[in-house]
């Protein structure tokens, strides 16, 4: 089979190639599934400059979350059936025409789930909802985030909306606000404009700032805690702008604020197997009721990954960029 390797950790337009690997062979508890379509996430470019949580063994294969069909069972594995459509988003290795996935780490597509919409459902969406459902929040408090034209950020906002959560978003562009606004999502204020914290102060008048939730990290990190309510809590979801985070120790000592992180694959690892299964039913009746959508800017063949890492940085993306192979 053709998979997505690198041999060295790196900028991932720079060292992915693509190569031919042996067809993997399921054990007990496990399936074969043949790869339909695959996003891009931020992880999973982290993970290849050698950056993250968690660091593969060099040559290294990529990927995290696919749909695909079943196409052979190990030992002792009943279901799901052969031609069964999964999706997985906690699965590595999922960059290549074949991947071999734990039974428990599937989720069943039904057929009014398109393969676009199946190759995103579990991951990001999964981290927005268990996000949302790990914060103690009163009716009226207010979770502010920025990135909030990311993918996550997104679905934080639509998610919070269904639930009748209050959710307010920092972006970096101007431009961004309107971008937000065309998708339905308010509540969108532009940190390069010089009165973004009074707009949002005035916006949230009445609540309490409760949660400040940070994917930026430099001094995006500094914006959010600036603006957040006494004894708030800053959670740290991602460092895409830097790894360092740049946060005035006076607003953490007289505000006490207290920070903490937010590790999707940790979560979902420790969640009860029930609850996860309740939360993934709840996305997909949001996903049928057309409060949560999964939009693909654009959908790139496996010879063209270094392109599409690329077209992952791109400003304004609305949408995931897929792979196919």
């Amino acid at each position: 089979m053709r998979a997505i390797v690198h041999h060295r950790f790196g900028e991932p337009s720079a060292v992915l190639t693509v190569i031919d690997l042996p067809l993997p062979e399921p054990g007990p508890g496990q399936v074969r599934v043949q790869t339909r379509l695959s996003p891009i996430h931020n992880h999973n470019l982290w993970t290849i400059r050698g950056i993250y949580g968690f660091k593969p063994t060099l040559p290294a294969q990529a990927g995290t979350e696919a749909v695909g069909v079943v196409d052979a069972r190990g030992p002792g594995v009943d279901s799901p059936a052969i031609g069964q459509r999964v999706a997985t988003g906690g699965t590595f290795g999922v960059w290549a025409e074949y991947f071999v996935a734990d039974v428990d780490e599937l989720v069943p597509v039904g057929d009014r789930t398109s393969d676009e919409v199946a190759a995103q459902l579990v991951s990001m969406p999964f981290s927005a909802i268990s996000l949302l459902e790990s914060l103690d929040l009163a009716q009226e408090d207010w979770v502010v985030q920025n990135a909030a034209n990311g993918t996550v950020g997104r679905l934080v906002a639509q998610l919070a909306a269904a639930r009748g959560v209050n959710v307010a978003g920092l972006v970096r562009r101007s431009a961004a606000v309107d971008e937000l606004a065309v998708q339905g999502i308010g509540n969108i204020f532009a940190t390069d404009s010089p009165g973004w914290r009074s707009e949002l102060l005035a916006t949230t008048a009445g609540g309490r700032i409760a949660v400040g939730v940070d994917s930026v990290g430099g001094e995006a990190s500094g914006q959010l805690v600036s603006v957040l309510s006494e004894n708030g809590v800053l959670v740290v979801f991602g460092g895409m702008q830097s790894p360092v985070m740049h946060v005035p120790s006076g607003d953490i000592m007289f505000k006490g604020i207290t920070v903490t992180g937010f590790w999707s694959s940790q979560v979902r690892a420790r969640m009860d197997h029930h609850r996860r299964a309740a939360l993934l039913t709840e996305l997909g009746q949001h996903i049928d009721d057309g409060d949560l959508t999964l939009p693909v800017e654009a959908t790139y063949g496996f010879d063209a990954v270094r392109e599409a890492t690329a077209a992952n940085a791109v400003a304004g993306r609305t949408g995931k960029v897929l792979l196919r192979p």
